[in-house]
């Protein structure tokens, strides 16, 4: 057992130092302010280790306080607002050399410069006392009294602000639901909404590809010797005696049921407790929000910022091209050009917790967008004002015809019921083993060390050779999206059931496969809640499936049926020339496993139709209203313009005024009509910089991305004007 548990912590500290590597140099991003990170107050800090934090049960947690020191390492005499980060996976690890990348960023970057940092180990793990039982109602209320137990020492001027990753970043939005006094702003990165939709059972099967090494990481920093053993041998003994006892009254059985197919294999009350979606409702303080596009809560991060934003919370988000543990470092963050990690807390904190004017931060049109997302297929950074902003966010749809099988696409987006087809869905066990989807599902692991060939994870070539593909002709003109999407399909399985495994993937002219996103549904899990589905132009965008064992309804063998798959969200801009492609599978392996009732199930034989009877389309949210040329089709509304590659005008508004422009340094004159549509032509070679401003509106441009670059049209927007405008560029 011993060389066991060694063999596990020579992988986590593996992990945790590849984490600390310098990131790829960083694209261009997004950000253009002035803001500067201010320097240090003090030049060292010092840690107390496993201050006891007693609770109202009479468990006593345990916390290391890291304080501003001075030159000597002596702690300063003070009072300072205090950072608090709640673990599971054991203070004592994470203050490894490394450990930090699992924690998010260095807390030495905020106490150096007069915060105070405080790091608690839930409760049942690390050096504190109980049984762990993961956002139980009894856990969270434990987060509100750690944060009024540091609003209250001696060593706090009062106010406190909570960071961390992960499972720390679920905990920040249930301590700010409990509303602790002090509390003024928290900085969660890549936390779940909905635990059971975003990674327990994705599409109603269990996920095996995480939970097993999610459950493993916590048992195993819970068995190592508490470090508090050292100076107090009883209290650490009695937490690694509750620590194991854990392991036997709910890790173990709760991992059971759930794959024996028994009540923690379908959504409810468990579930619904530790889901953070159902509490975000009561949070009111400032929330920072940082996401992946290939995190394992992919779902759920935008959710929270859509809540917290629709109720006028301060909120900003930034989604990267991440996984999990790539978003839980946060190392990449810069990438998106608003600063790192560390400076982002420091300015957020600064601002909303110790007052400082920060007017770029207050102004909806400040230097940060409300959310910053890196655009697959262009490669570049994008803001949005809104996720799933109705007003330039139209769905689109985009039909599937003919017959498909391995080895034979049929076609995405030509009329519904042209080419009548059905297509074969054959069941093959292996299939999503070598596709982005295996990294994503173990958080990272497999790409962090590289476990797999890096042609797995940077195309979809292989996994493709098994599945059952649709595909659009080349397109004329790009494609942006953002968002969640909805694949409604019709469906018949030889076996009554069984398991759809989609995904939406880019095709460039040579052929190589990139997966954007993917999506899964259990056949018979596919009854829909209509009051918590998303709608977009009187269209399913976002399906909520209770996934309850009520709403279960197995189908006969050949039983045709309509599903709709809820494609987990992105950001994407597929190019002209590229294909877009509707990839279904029936297995994603390492990520999903039937329950052992539901195993022969999944065998049985899966045919998509497609015709005017059975219209089986992509849904998509697509940016800009501008994408409906025959490939896919508007919902609602009259045909919108296209922009043909290579032009810098909409194909239908050729009775537009031109402007002319004039580039001189670091001025842009635009001579505008009175009235009409304005755009703006500018060689970016030529105007490297981002953004243009004309009183408080501001407009963006592309970044340049490298290499060669032909003139490229903003599109500025509609005026109603006399005067000549003078843009100033930053």
């Amino acid at each position: 057992m011993r060389r066991i548990v060694s063999v596990l912590l020579a992988v986590l500290v593996g992990i945790l130092a590849v984490l600390t590597l310098p990131g790829s140099p960083a694209r261009a991003g997004t950000g253009t302010g002035t803001w500067t990170p201010r320097p240090e107050d003090y030049p060292q800090t010092v840690t107390r280790r496993d201050l006891a934090i007693p609770m109202d049960d009479g468990t006593v947690l345990r916390g290391d306080l890291t304080l501003p020191a001075d030159a000597t390492g002596t702690a300063v005499v003070g009072r300072f607002p205090v950072v608090v980060t709640i673990t599971a996976y054991n203070k004592s690890v994470t203050a490894l050399p490394g450990g930090s990348g699992l924690a998010g960023s260095d807390p030495s970057y905020l106490v150096k410069r007069g915060y105070a940092q405080l790091t608690v180990d839930a409760r049942g793990t690390g050096s504190s006392e109980g049984t762990w039982c993961a956002f139980c109602t009894r856990e969270t209320q434990d987060y509100g009294e750690v944060m009024t137990w540091a609003h209250e020492q001696p060593w706090s001027d009062g106010d406190t602000a909570m960071t961390g990753p992960s499972y720390m970043g679920i905990a920040q939005i249930f301590a700010a639901a409990e509303h602790p006094a002090g509390l003024k702003a928290i900085f969660p990165q890549v936390p779940a909404a909905d635990v059971y939709r975003d990674v327990v059972a994705s599409g109603g099967q269990i996920d095996v590809g995480f939970i097993p090494l999610w459950i493993g990481l916590v048992t195993l920093t819970g068995i190592v010797p508490p470090a508090v053993t050292a100076t107090d041998p009883t209290s650490g003994l009695a937490a690694l005696v509750d620590h194991l006892a854990s392991l036997a009254t709910w890790s173990a059985p709760t991992m059971i049921s759930a794959l024996g197919g028994q009540e923690d294999a379908y959504d409810g009350d468990f579930y619904a407790q530790r889901s953070p979606i159902n509490v975000v409702d009561k949070v009111d303080v400032p929330t920072f929000l940082v996401g992946g596009e290939y995190d394992l809560f992919q779902r759920g991060t935008p959710l929270l910022f859509e809540n917290l934003q629709k109720r006028g919370v301060p909120t900003k988000m930034i989604i990267g091209p991440w996984n999990h543990l790539q978003g839980s470092s946060g190392a990449d963050v810069a990438d998106a050009g608003d600063g790192s990690l560390a400076e982002l807390q420091l300015r957020w904190f600064d601002h909303y917790v110790k007052g400082l004017p920060d007017p770029e931060l207050d102004s909806s049109d400040g230097d940060i967008a409300p959310i910053t997302y890196y655009e697959q297929g262009t490669d570049r950074w994008r803001t949005a004002r809104t996720w799933v902003d109705p007003r330039d966010t139209q769905a689109t749809v985009v039909p599937l015809s003919g017959s498909a099988s391995p080895g034979t696409p049929a076609t995405l987006g030509t009329t519904a019921g042209s080419a009548d087809g059905v297509s074969t869905v054959p069941p093959i066990p292996v299939a999503g083993l070598c596709s982005r989807s295996a990294d994503q599902w173990t958080a990272g692991i497999i790409s962090e060390l590289q476990l797999f060939n890096s042609s797995c994870l940077e195309s979809n070539n292989l996994n493709d050779q098994t599945a059952t593909l649709f595909r659009t002709p080349p397109l004329t003109h790009d494609l942006p999206i953002l968002g969640p999407i909805d694949a409604h399909l019709y469906v018949d399985s030889t076996s009554g059931d069984g398991l759809l495994s989609v995904a939406v993937n880019d095709v460039a002219p040579d052929g190589t496969v990139s997966r954007l996103t993917g999506g899964w549904q259990v056949i018979s899990l596919r009854a829909l809640e209509a009051s918590r589905t998303r709608y977009l132009d009187g269209r399913v965008l976002q399906p909520y499936h209770p996934f309850t064992k009520a709403s279960e309804s197995p189908t006969a063998p050949g039983q045709v049926v309509p599903v709709d798959v809820e494609v987990f969200p992105t950001g994407a801009d597929i190019q002209p020339g590229h294909r877009l492609e509707l990839s279904v599978q029936s297995f994603d392996v390492p990520h999903l496993l039937p329950t052992l009732p539901d195993l022969l199930s999944t065998l049985g034989t899966i045919h998509v139709h497609a015709s005017t009877t059975y219209p089986s389309a992509l849904v998509l949210p697509t940016r800009d209203k501008a994408y409906s040329d025959g490939v896919g089709v508007p919902v609602t509304g009259p045909q919108q313009s296209v922009t043909p590659a290579g032009t810098g005008a909409p194909a239908t508004d050729t009775a537009a005024p031109h402007v002319r422009i004039a580039v001189h340094g670091r001025r842009v004159v635009v001579k505008v009509p009175a009235t009409g549509t304005v755009w703006l032509k500018v060689d970016r070679r030529a105007l490297a910089h981002r953004r243009l401003h004309h009183g408080k509106a501001v407009f963006r441009l592309p970044r340049l991305t490298g290499g060669r670059h032909r003139a490229k049209a903003i599109y500025l927007g509609s005026v109603r004007t006399s005067a000549v405008k003078v843009f100033r560029v930053s």
